[in-house]
């Protein structure tokens, strides 16, 4: 079966080797991001709610619906993998008929965790988790898009009390429920991703890398994970720059905060030619 060179491009992405993901939130990170070379692109839900004046998790559906489609028409050339959070619904039913809003939106991948977003009880129990996955699989194959399903387990940002043993027991059940890439946010070492790389099965991993771990792109690759995705960080970074230049200014009258700024080169310039090349 052939699919869209976004998605063939994709899937071969996740044949061999380890590549970076970067998460832009914006058309003009997006662009940015695609003219550093980088093979594809993933949405950050964090990045986006921010820029609505939103906290992460606060984005409705067809808001974010509306935002992972921009980002597909963003970078036309480029696979875009949807941070789709828990699928905006609690049942695989529900799961189910919002994935497949979400493959109408062009993407070449998607993911779906097990979080609920609820604080007292922040994780799907594990077998409504599984059906969850098997749900999200069947609307994709329904499709016929050749979109890839990331299925993510949350144990480590719920504050699981045995995260990585919990996540290898998800890890290992949504590989046999279907999913393409599986995906556990928050291990900070090379064991523990290798751990993570086992309990898939052969499939491919994705690791998040949210913060200075120590670890380099060729640790990680080494580890065995496929795919590297970095989150909400590159919009964290942008907005601990504004919030500590802002509160000098508040608090202290100084521009010092400044003092690490360039040039609007090289933006200026690489947007007008990137917008010439668009045109």
């Amino acid at each position: 079966m052939s699919y869209s060179p976004q998605i063939e491009s994709f899937r071969k992405l996740h044949e061999a080797g380890c590549f970076v993901m970067p998460n832009p939130w914006d058309l003009g990170s997006a662009r940015w991001l695609r003219g550093q070379g980088f093979k594809a692109l993933a949405t950050t839900s964090a990045g986006f709610a921010f820029t609505e004046g939103r906290a992460d998790q606060d984005v409705p559906r067809d808001m974010m619906l509306a935002h992972i489609a921009e980002m597909v028409k963003a970078v036309p050339d480029l696979p875009v993998n949807a941070d789709f959070e828990n699928g905006y619904a609690d049942t695989p039913d529900g799961v189910a008929a919002n994935v497949k809003l979400c493959v109408a939106t062009g993407v070449a991948g998607l993911s779906i965790e097990d979080a609920t977003g609820r604080e007292a009880d922040p994780l799907y129990a594990f077998e409504l988790s599984v059906e969850r996955v098997k749900a999200a699989r069947k609307a994709i194959d329904e499709t016929g898009s050749g979109v890839l399903l990331t299925a993510r387990a949350e144990c480590f940002l719920t504050g699981h009390p045995e995260p990585l043993k919990e996540a290898v027991r998800r890890i290992e059940a949504y590989a046999d429920a279907g999913a393409d890439v599986l995906y556990a946010p928050g291990p900070k070492t090379a064991e523990d991703i290798r751990t993570i790389v086992a309990a898939a099965g052969g499939r491919p991993v994705n690791a998040l890398v949210y913060g200075d771990f120590g670890l380099t792109v060729d640790d990680i690759a080494a580890a065995g994970a496929r795919r590297i995705s970095i989150g909400g960080a590159l919009a964290r970074a942008a907005w601990a720059a504004f919030i500590e230049a802002t509160r000098l200014i508040a608090e202290e009258g100084s521009f010092k905060g400044f003092a690490g700024n360039g040039p609007s080169a090289p933006l200026n310039p690489f947007f007008r030619k990137d917008l010439e090349a668009r045109s």
